[in-house]
């Protein structure tokens, strides 16, 4: 009987200390996030949002871990994440969330790592991805109207299918997720607020009206579609004028929280085009600046990524396809490397720690990787003439 006890004991050590650490991480007190006197509220608390933008597609699972260890290393307290729709229904009706698309599983590691999270899910993304996230499928419907009221858009659009992977994960069920963004940069594409507000009545559908939403735009256009509900956030870059940025929102809402909701480290690449960068001193500045100020911000990109396959997507004017790599010149580079850019801004983020000691940078959980230069000899045409083979460089 002993022998049978001590097994059975030593049994469940072995299955408590094989469980995965994102179950131990949900297991959290319900909390609340809420807007208060020009502050954020963290559980009753001020709280300024300090948020690394990455995208768990555009980083393989097995580094997921790392690459959000890099931004707690930086003195982030929230990462902030876009729901890419087309990734997770690429057949209509069939969704997929599991292996690199496990959504779910990325928020519960931030968690585990003492982060935040904030969740952008469109319907439509941007983010140079292919159809700004919006499914193929769609287009088989000839006079389809996206990002309108269109029934069979909308229809479609509630794909309550995210929300069972993600309330779970609201705050106020014990989970990570203290914000979700209705839309994106709207203003940039049209004027439509009852398409908006559907947006908006999906969202509270799905996660409940205690859930903290936003809406992102630029200074320039964001009362398009500006809802008197709603938190609104302003989007902009390196070497921005901070107050200029938020002059307007300060005249409507004066007892509003501020926030970035995209400060822009770098920027993206497109084919032909030389490599994007923007300097480090003038990014480490302008949210030094909006530190002192007590504004929030998520920082667009901290790691890009790559976007595999073929997800890379294209840009205006005309059609500008966009590169694999999706280094936007951010701190943690495309392999997962902490960049100049990374220290600079480190040291700068140690002055608001709360005096606590940054945490330690992780090390990079794999080397990188050197291939020996090499020739290509063999070519095929890609138009043959009739009865033309297929020849090699030299002919034979």
């Amino acid at each position: 009987m002993k022998t049978t006890k001590l097994f059975r004991q030593l049994a469940l050590a072995a299955l408590l200390l094989a469980a995965p650490a994102t179950t131990q991480a949900a297991n959290q007190k319900p909390g609340t996030f809420t807007v208060g006197d020009k502050t954020f509220l963290l559980n009753g608390q001020p709280f300024i949002v300090k948020a690394a933008e990455v995208h768990y597609p555009r980083i393989p699972r097995p580094y997921w871990e790392h690459r959000i260890k890099m931004c707690k290393a930086l003195g982030m307290n929230a990462v902030c994440i876009y729901i890419f729709w087309n990734i997770h229904e690429q057949r209509e009706g069939q969704f997929d969330f599991t292996g690199n698309n496990d959504v779910a599983e990325f928020c519960r590691l931030a968690q585990k790592n003492g982060m935040y999270v904030i969740v952008r899910p469109g319907p439509y993304v941007c983010a140079e991805w292919e159809m700004g996230g919006l499914p193929w499928w769609l287009l088989k419907k000839k006079d389809i109207r996206l990002r309108e009221r269109d029934p069979y858009f909308m229809e479609r659009v509630k794909i309550e299918k995210v929300g069972e992977q993600l309330k779970p994960l609201t705050i106020q069920n014990g989970g990570p997720i203290i914000m979700i963004q209705v839309e994106n940069e709207y203003g940039s594409y049209g004027e439509d607020k009852p398409y908006i507000s559907e947006i908006r009545d999906c969202l509270r559908g799905i996660y409940g009206k205690e859930i903290e939403l936003f809406q992102c735009d630029w200074s320039s256009n964001f009362e398009k579609n500006g809802l008197d509900d709603l938190t609104w956030t302003m989007n902009f870059g390196t070497g921005a004028n901070i107050d200029q940025q938020f002059r307007r929102l300060g005249e409507l809402r004066p007892n509003a929280p501020k926030m970035c909701s995209e400060f822009w480290s770098g920027w993206f690449d497109k084919w032909g085009a030389r490599h994007e960068t923007r300097p480090a001193k003038d990014m480490v500045e302008g949210m030094d600046e909006m530190l002192s100020k007590g504004i929030s911000f998520s920082l667009y990109m901290t790691h890009g990524g790559t976007s595999f396959g073929h997800w890379a997507g294209a840009n205006s004017p005309g059609f500008a396809p966009d590169v694999t790599s999706y280094d936007y010149d951010a701190p943690i580079n495309e392999y997962g490397q902490a960049t100049p850019k990374y220290w600079e801004l480190r040291k700068m983020m140690e002055k608001y720690n709360d005096g606590k000691k940054m945490p330690a940078v992780p090390k990079a959980p794999m080397p990188i990787i050197t291939i020996p230069k090499f020739e290509l000899k063999t070519f095929a045409e890609l138009l043959l003439a009739p009865g033309k083979e297929d020849r090699g460089a030299d002919g034979e």
